[in-house]
């Protein structure tokens, strides 16, 4: 399993653990919500949960549940600056469709049938 990160999206996630003055990495996640059914999720976070996977790329590191991992296996994340919005940008091999404001998303598989997919969940790192 893996996510990556370009340079612009590490910058990023320093810039904001940094702004905060604390913290050691970003979480994503996803929820249901939308008009397509899922959502991605941030949050600073301070601690590493039990069972997240952690990520690190060119100096800032991701946390990830094991559910959402599931979701997002295989991403590559940007940081985009589109007039005057600024956002990150993910390149999911796993996304079916996208809403039109590109809020939400649907997969090429149910999120329960990907969520009952037997996978090998050990904790890995990826650069």
């Amino acid at each position: 399993m893996n996510i990556t990160l370009t340079e612009r999206a590490a910058t990023q996630i320093r810039r904001q653990l940094d702004k905060r003055g604390s913290g050691i990495a970003l979480r994503i996640g996803i929820k249901q919500v939308g008009c397509t059914g899922l959502t991605h999720t941030f949050e600073l976070a301070d601690e590493v949960r039990p069972g997240e996977h952690s990520f690190e790329s060119h100096g800032a590191r991701l946390l990830v549940d094991a559910k959402s991992l599931l979701v997002l296996d295989g991403s590559h994340i940007d940081f985009v600056v589109e007039g005057l919005s600024q956002r990150f940008k993910f390149d999911n091999p796993n996304v079916d469709s996208e809403c039109g404001c590109g809020e939400s998303f649907n997969v090429k598989k149910p999120v329960n049938a990907v969520a009952a997919t037997p996978v090998d969940l050990q904790p890995s790192a990826s650069s």
